[in-house]
Order: C-alpha cells, then sequence, then structure tokens
C-alpha cells in the first residue's frame, strides 16, 4: 500500500486530497498545525494526523522523521494562502508571512525527505503552485513571487532529483471554491487603490471556481500517472487563461490583461 504526506490537511484542497487518496486505499499521513482539533479525518483508517506549521523548523524537522519511519511514496507540498493588495500597502511582516509560508515552508519540508527519496532511489514531490505561478494578476506580487518560486524551483529540483530516479511536479490550480476571501486570503490596503482593487475582486466569480475535489482529481492524477511531466494545471480557468498566453506570447498577454482587468 503506497503512503502520501500532505501539508495543509485541514481545509480546502489538502483535505480532499486526504479524503481522495484514502477511498483509494493509500496510506495518508495528514499534517496540520492543530491535529487534536481534527475528528472527521482522524476517524479514517489508514490516516495519520501529525502536527506541523511549515513555518517552524524543528517541526518540519521532527514531524518529517516520524512521516519516515511510517514509509512515504509522495510528498505533497500544499500549505500555503495568498497576500493581496498593492505592495506600497505591505507591511514587512506581511511579506515574510508570505514567504515563510509559500516558498520556504515548501523548501524545508521538500529537503527534510530528500535524503530519504535519494537513498531509495524512489519518491515523487507534487507541489501546490497556483496558475498565479504562470503569470501574474494585479495586487498579487508577493504571492506570485511565492508561486513563480516554486515553479522554477521544481523545473531545477527535477532535474538533480531525477539522478536517483524522484520525480517533482506542480499541479497548477486557477481558482478554489473553498474559505475564498476568509483564512486562505490576507490582504493589504490603502486608498489610492481601492477603485482598481474593486475592478480585480468584481472578476472573480466563485461559482465559476473548480472544486477542491476536482483539483485533488488532479493530484492523484499526478501521483499516479508515471508520466515524466513536472507541470500539471488544473481547472478549466487556469486552463483558458494558460493556453491564451501560450498563445499570443507573454507580453501580448500581459497588456490584454492589463485591459481588461483595470481598463488601461
Amino acid at each position: 500500500m503506497k503512503s502520501i504526506f500532505i501539508t495543509g490537511a485541514s481545509t480546502g484542497l489538502g483535505r480532499a486530497t486526504v479524503q481522495l487518496f484514502h477511498q483509494k486505499g493509500w496510506n495518508v499521513i495528514a499534517t496540520m498545525r492543530r491535529p487534536e482539533e481534527e475528528k472527521e479525518l482522524a476517524a479514517l483508517e489508514n490516516v495519520t494526523l501529525l502536527p506541523m506549521d511549515v513555518t517552524n523548523p524543528a517541526q518540519v524537522t521532527e514531524t518529517v522523521q516520524q512521516a519516515i519511519t511510517l514509509g512515504v511514496d509522495v510528498v505533497f507540498n500544499n500549505a500555503g494562502y495568498g497576500l493581496m493588495g498593492p505592495v506600497e500597502a505591505m507591511t514587512s511582516e506581511q511579506i515574510e508571512r508570505q514567504l515563510n509560508t509559500n516558498l520556504f515552508g515548501v523548501l524545508r519540508v521538500s529537503q527534510a525527505f530528500v535524503p530519504y527519496f535519494r537513498e531509495r532511489r524512489s519518491g515523487l514531490f507534487i507541489t501546490t503552485t497556483s496558475m498565479g505561478g504562470l503569470f501574474g494578476f494585479p495586487f498579487g506580487s508577493i504571492y506570485h513571487a511565492t508561486k513563480f518560486a516554486l515553479e522554477g524551483w521544481s523545473e531545477s529540483f527535477s532535474f538533480e532529483m531525477g539522478l536517483f530516479n524522484v520525480g517533482v511536479k506542480t499541479v497548477a490550480p486557477g481558482g478554489i471554491a473553498t474559505d475564498f476571501g476568509g483564512r486562505s486570503i490576507d490582504s493589504a490596503s490603502l486608498p489610492a487603490y481601492d477603485e482598481d482593487m474593486k475592478k480585480l475582486w468584481a472578476l472573480f466569480d466563485v461559482e465559476k471556481f473548480s472544486t477542491p475535489e476536482q483539483i485533488a482529481a488532479v493530484v492523484y492524477e499526478a501521483a499516479t500517472d508515471g508520466k515524466d511531466q513536472v507541470r500539471y494545471v488544473a481547472g478549466e480557468d487556469a486552463k483558458i487563461l494558460y493556453e491564451r498566453r501560450l498563445e499570443v506570447g507573454s507580453e501580448a498577454f500581459r497588456r490584454e490583461m492589463r485591459s481588461n482587468i483595470l481598463g488601461i
């Protein structure tokens, strides 16, 4: 029976991925900051809950070592959130927290697993990036910085891990209809940008977003298809926009985005 290690498993995509892999007969090691509060997942057979805050290096090391004793075939780096707003309005603490969670958290967890996978000469890393790791929207520059970084890191990391038969993949979703605007979003604002921020938010139609279960299915595909493929674009909105960017080129696409969103 194969085993997957999942970060950010308490809500949204992480939770849906726990449930899907459990249904498919996998052992699941689900990590979250407060596992003692989770009752539903704890009741599932072959699901182990472990505490982990990806911004806590000592806890990452301890939890990964505990997971390794149970056996791990796939690591799914999913913990993360969005920081939205103009850079001018963001505090240094907000910026540091975004980088620490979305980027450094993934690096910490992955680095901790590398010796284990390398010695086994097998394993797979999958990281949730975003369509925001493939192109940018207004007022998401720090968030995009983390997701672009993860896409570039994953591509490069795939070469060195390939030396030891270890895979590296990303799943880049569009909008996911879960907890939108709640705990998964941090924001900053300044009156000079408020009207343009409203234009951006008006474009988001949560009813057209993918469900967590739809994106979890792409994670399962990436984990089981055996393909030598790094990027999996997930969700119809992400696919349409990404295909348009490839069709017209990055600069023309950027101008289209600027005009369609901000009217400039």
